[in-house]
């Protein structure tokens, strides 16, 4: 398995983290982490995806077909920083430099006058001439404004991987100990174990939990549904138990979750507790009788809304 790095520029926002996450999980690899980030140039998307070796090639050429890309990179992953985009404007310092000031023109000594009779010489002396006046040169400065500093995006904060840690089991069982009594008003229960774990182990515990819950409310509400092919499980069942507790919608066979609360704008997903719901709900009612969820976007790390595929 090798981790790889995404990076591509689009001129359009909207559903960019969608799109290249689609291709991605259609090519056997699972998103890590992403970023948007909005340029001069356009739309910067950084994605970190992982999968077999073997794949890379198809990825490389999937995303080569994708139209709204203008350009991409596709690249080892840096573990435990961040690369710096491709295409992010860079700081430029200007190399302007004045011209030099012209130099004054020389003046020119005046033509000697023609020579006068003796008597209007001594006419002309009689009248008291006024004193020539100096001429005056007054230096033109241009003063040109400093050149506007280019603005440039912040550095990206590097990203920290977190070691993986089992699920708090006993966080689980103490979070859903009055599950028939506040089902669907679970949500406080679910934010207040998302704080309380410790952050390796996040996002198997939310897994966890969403199972428990899942399997609970198949074998109270649809125990008698059984034998079901995925699309039909998704509609009939994923999509009305969802609408308990997020605002969810099925598109293409992929889940699209609204303004999920537990998936806050610092890339804490919580998308793992649906997955983990959709397992223990589904898994049971299926006639194949297994389910893989994995997220193809999260509004944690800057999409418009999270998304489940299923296989």
């Amino acid at each position: 398995m090798i981790e790889l790095e995404i990076q591509a520029l689009a001129l359009q926002r909207e559903g960019l983290l969608i799109e290249v996450g689609r291709l991605a999980a259609a090519n056997g690899f699972t998103l890590l982490r992403q970023r948007l980030a909005q340029d001069h140039h356009g739309t910067l998307l950084s994605m970190v995806v992982r999968g077999s070796w073997f794949k890379k090639r198809a990825l490389r050429q999937a995303l080569e077909g994708c139209d709204r890309l203008i350009s991409f990179e596709l690249a080892p992953a840096v573990e435990g920083g961040a690369r710096a985009h491709f295409a992010a404007t860079s700081k430029v310092t200007s190399g302007y430099v004045p011209p030099p000031e012209p130099a004054p023109v020389p003046e020119q000594d005046a033509a000697p006058a023609p020579a006068a009779s003796a008597e209007a010489e001594v006419a002309i002396a009689a009248v008291p001439q006024p004193a020539p006046e100096t001429e005056r040169f007054e230096e033109l400065v241009i003063r040109r404004p400093a050149p506007l500093p280019v603005p440039t995006e912040p550095a990206p904060e590097p990203y920290v991987e977190l070691p993986e840690l089992a699920a708090d089991e006993a966080a689980v069982e103490q979070a859903l100990a009055a599950l028939e009594q506040e089902y669907p008003r679970i949500l406080p229960r679910l934010q207040a174990l998302d704080r309380g774990v410790q952050p390796g182990a996040r996002a198997a515990t939310l897994q966890l939990a969403g199972q428990r819950v899942g399997a609970w409310l198949f074998a109270r509400e649809y125990s008698l549904d059984t034998g079901l092919a995925l699309d039909a499980a998704l509609s009939a069942l994923a999509v009305p138990a969802l609408h308990a507790f997020a605002e969810v919608e099925l598109q293409d066979g992929r889940l699209h979750i609204r303004h999920s609360a537990l998936c806050a704008g610092d890339g804490r997903s919580g998308c793992g507790f649906y997955g983990g719901f959709l397992e223990g709900l589904l898994g049971p009612a299926l006639a194949r009788r297994n389910l893989s969820v994995f997220p193809v976007c999260c509004r944690s790390f800057g999409a418009d809304e999270c998304v489940l595929g299923m296989l």
